[in-house]
């Protein structure tokens, strides 16, 4: 398959490496002169868990190619985006009169409704996705990042179309395993929430590594996590759908914030993800948006509330 990955980010490199791997042609779209600034190759440092559970440890030098222009006859078959969250608007309509027949995975975090994000593509060519992987470029250029064995895909209800388990064989072939769900706007809303709750926390020690193995402060994490779910409820997502993703928030927190500060600290591949990740500032975006999101449903949200210093946007200079 001949796939398209827009920009050259952590998820998109990290996955364009794994595609490439499996068989498929892969490109980056980027912004004119970036292609020049970038690089012919790209330095990877990749835990890779799809095979081990504690990962495989993958150091190259990737070669990759690059284009900085769109046309509607580009013959792509699958365009993945997975971009900043705040960013999301500005990619789909770019590729709305760009896609031409290309499938446009949506493969990204997102707090607004998915329907209007996806008002400017073709009707019918979205496949709805969430990575299993994280990390960051470091400032040697070197991209340091893990590759989870588990994906996530969705619906708006009911079963994926051809398009759409087209896309899932491309990754199951890459060896990936896929967990679907037929709710993914709840889905999506649900993890953009736990994301806030975690980052309240991990802001205010200065780092998401600030967490491992500090069990106070994850048990405050979850307990933020907890105070967001009746705003998921306000934005009419049926939490009973999701109870097993929601688990490690509703169970008792002195039961799983443990668990979770162990997994932080020791899991290979979640630490991985936890160092190497270099974008703060799409963690204060996610509270911030989530906070003016609880300000207008009349949601309270006390944790989030008390930790918006650390993430409140700076002022103009």
């Amino acid at each position: 398959m001949k796939i398209l990955m827009f920009g050259r980010g952590v998820i998109a490199t990290a996955y364009g490496w794994a595609l490439e791997r499996a068989g498929h042609e892969v490109e980056f779209f980027v912004r004119p002169g970036r292609a020049a600034v970038y690089g012919p190759t790209v330095d990877l440092e990749l835990l890779d868990a799809r095979r081990r559970v504690r990962g495989q440890r993958v150091v190259e030098t990737w070669p990759v190619r690059y284009r900085e222009s769109l046309e509607p006859d580009h013959g792509f078959d699958l365009v993945v985006v997975s971009v900043q969250h705040y960013g999301v608007a500005e990619a789909l309509s770019f590729l709305g009169p760009r896609a031409g027949d290309a499938t446009v995975l949506v493969f990204n975090n997102l707090l607004v409704e998915p329907s209007v994000a996806v008002e400017a593509l073709p009707a019918g060519q979205v496949a709805w996705g969430f990575p299993g992987a994280g990390g960051g470029f470091g400032d040697d250029g070197v991209l340091r990042a893990a590759l989870l064995p588990v994906l996530f895909f969705g619906t708006l209800g009911g079963p994926p179309t051809e398009r759409e388990r087209a896309v899932r064989a491309v990754f199951r072939g890459a060896g990936f395993r896929i967990r679907e769900t037929t709710d993914v706007r709840g889905w999506l809303t649900l993890h953009f929430l736990q994301n806030a709750g975690l980052h309240s926390q991990s802001l205010r020690l200065g780092s998401l590594t600030g967490l491992a193995g500090r069990r106070r402060d994850v048990r405050e994490a979850v307990l933020a996590i907890r105070e967001l779910l009746p705003l998921a409820e306000a934005r009419g997502v049926d939490l009973r759908r999701h109870r097993s993703e929601l688990l490690p928030y509703t169970a008792p927190a002195w039961l799983t914030a443990p668990a979770l500060a162990w997994l932080f600290g020791h899991f290979p591949p979640m630490r991985t993800v936890m160092e190497a990740h270099a974008n703060p500032e799409e963690l204060r975006a996610v509270c911030r948006d989530t906070l003016a999101e609880a300000r207008r449903l009349g949601v309270p949200v006390p944790r989030l509330e008390a930790a918006e210093p650390y993430f409140a946007a700076q002022p103009a200079g």
